[in-house]
């Protein structure tokens, strides 16, 4: 009883001084394979099982992987693949040879990246320390860093560095996979599991835009995101401190990230979140915040009915003003829809007003023209603006996968969906971003362009002489050479367009009480899954062709969704 007592005390003292749990939990994964090595003795030991223990110098001497400093004056090093993209640090067991040991330690999402120097293409220490020198224990281990990795090079910089075992610490939050997609293509199925471990990843504290860079709140990002946790994860606490935290830093005249755009997505986060999981009490206790920002909102209005605030989309539409500006339009209909769905659901009738007004407005404009960027003619055809199918013939079925991006290529395959073109969004998909998963990717990234992977070598691999490094040559704007993320949360929209246009299933009402289910198999044989519910159920669907070509269907839901086929 008195050892109850005093865990009781502690915890409350601990709380009185701001102390609080991580949310996270941590997970030891050790390397998979030796990349490269040189001048390092028995350096294979650190591929076999350990313990995590340096053991006692007198028994077990002699028997890690030994780096010797300044041998013939040439490194003495190894680089680690660890075999998936992981999230954490490094934990580092230095032996009874290793006595006034120093190391250097260089994280990389890419192969190439953990063999680069500093400022070389766009190597840095931004956002997450990823090359440092570190001194070592002497018959002790050491944990180092906190980023995105799947790659570590370690070298001796002093001494002998006796590595005795070598692991990560992955860093995760526990989250409960209530959604799930499989069919007859095993590269769509892949495809679809490194979008959930993708977004997965981003969920730390917060949900994330990347692991390695910038690991912040971007609440435009978010909404890709937002949509992926809430079809596979379903009311996942996350997304609620997330919105949270953008709240409590930004006043309701102030910006979301300082962005004008990105306060027309927050606004569809909410919307987004109080749908699917109908939580009256949380939108009422941001009910005032949510009609002052729509006020602010309001005041981005030029005489010409047009949205004028600001019209950033996405970097690869910063050279194109006015695909821009259109697709803003777009966008703050979206946006403006939302609000009014909100109000009426709050009873706030000025509120609805207001946005009836606002949709009236933007409504009323003619002509906008996407100036032939894809992520502009989704969101005008998303929003109603311009026909999709439209859209689709004029810009987004044209020129194959050209123009298509991680971030708002998830709108560009709703946008094809909205079409009716189906086998053109699967065959995007399957394209764009399995295309990443041919040069070893195992979580999606930042930006892509197909054309990266002409003559290039995969990630996992060194440099090729003739060949172009598909991470340190490319990239422009935030994300030049290896700065660029290859863990990026904004990128995840093929988990959720899977659920909700292969599958089908789709919300219909407020927190899921009627759910459409229309599948789209495309060329697929058969494709089954589910879609997350928000009391921790989720609904299941099976649809496959028959022999006759047509498609049967098999659903399973809760008593108390209504489903409408």
């Amino acid at each position: 009883m008195k050892r109850i007592f005093l865990a009781a005390a502690a915890v409350i003292a601990a709380e009185a001084l701001g102390a609080s749990a991580d949310c996270r939990t941590r997970t030891f994964v050790g390397p998979t394979r030796i990349v490269w090595s040189t001048n390092a003795c028995g350096a294979a030991v650190l591929t076999s099982p350990r313990l995590g223990q340096v053991p006692e110098g007198r028994f077990l001497e002699g028997t890690g992987c030994r780096l010797a400093a300044g041998t013939n004056g040439a490194p003495s090093a190894v680089l680690l693949d660890f075999g998936r993209e992981l999230h954490g640090s490094l934990q580092i067991g230095n032996g009874a040879a290793g006595r006034g040991a120093r190391a250097r330690v260089r994280f990389g999402e890419s192969a190439s990246e953990a063999m680069a120097e500093l400022g070389e293409k766009g190597a840095q220490n931004d956002h997450a320390i990823r090359d440092s020198v570190i001194d070592l224990p002497w018959a002790g281990s050491r944990e180092i860093g906190n980023t995105g990795f799947r790659f570590v090079r370690i070298d001796a910089v002093r001494g002998t560095v006796d590595l005795q075992f070598v692991r990560a610490v992955e860093l995760m939050r526990p989250m409960k996979r209530l959604g799930a997609f499989r069919s007859s293509d095993e590269r769509l199925n892949r495809i679809f599991e490194t979008a959930v471990r993708t977004v997965h990843l981003c969920c730390q504290e917060y949900l994330w835009d990347g692991i390695k860079r910038d690991r912040l709140v971007w609440i435009g990002d978010l909404h890709p995101e937002a949509m992926a946790v809430l079809n596979v994860f379903g009311a996942a606490p996350v997304l609620r401190e997330t919105f949270d935290y953008s709240i409590a830093v930004t006043p309701p005249d102030v910006w979301m990230n300082t962005m004008p755009t990105y306060t027309l997505w927050w606004l569809r986060d909410l919307a987004a979140w109080f749908r699917f999981t109908g939580d009256a009490d949380y939108l009422a206790r941001h009910a005032d915040y949510l009609e002052r920002t729509f006020d602010h909102v309001l005041a981005g209005f030029g005489a010409d009915g047009r949205w004028t605030a600001g019209n950033f989309l996405d970097w690869p539409t910063e050279h194109n003003a006015a695909a821009a500006t259109a697709g803003t339009q777009g966008l703050a209909l979206l946006a403006a829809r939302d609000v009014l769905f909100l109000a009426q659901a709050l009873g706030r009738g000025g509120l609805a007003e207001k946005a009836r007004t606002a949709i009236a407005r933007l409504e009323s404009q003619t002509a906008l023209d996407p100036a032939g960027a894809k992520s502009a003619a989704a969101l005008l055809a998303l929003s109603g603006l311009r026909e999709p199918k439209e859209m689709f013939a004029d810009v987004l079925g044209r020129r194959g996968h050209e123009g298509v991006s991680t971030f708002y290529g998830y709108y560009m395959i709703e946008a094809m969906s909205a079409a009716g073109e189906h086998q053109r969004a699967l065959d995007t998909v399957r394209d764009y971003w399995g295309a990443m998963l041919d040069v070893g990717a195992t979580s999606f990234w930042e930006d892509f362009n197909l054309a990266w992977t002409n003559n290039c070598f995969r990630i996992d691999e060194l440099p090729v002489a003739g060949k172009k490094d598909v991470h340190g040559d490319y990239g422009e704007f935030c994300y030049e050479g290896f700065r660029h993320s290859l863990c990026h949360g904004w990128s995840a929209g093929p988990a959720s367009w899977c659920i909700n246009r292969v599958l089908g299933i789709r919300v219909a009402d407020v927190g899921c009480r009627t759910v459409e289910v229309r599948p789209n198999l495309g060329d697929l044989e058969w494709a089954e899954g589910a879609m997350a519910l928000p009391d921790g159920n989720s609904i299941f669907v099976r649809v496959e062709r028959g022999r006759d070509g047509q498609p049967s269907l098999t659903v399973r839901a809760p008593d108390w969704v209504k489903v409408v086929r």
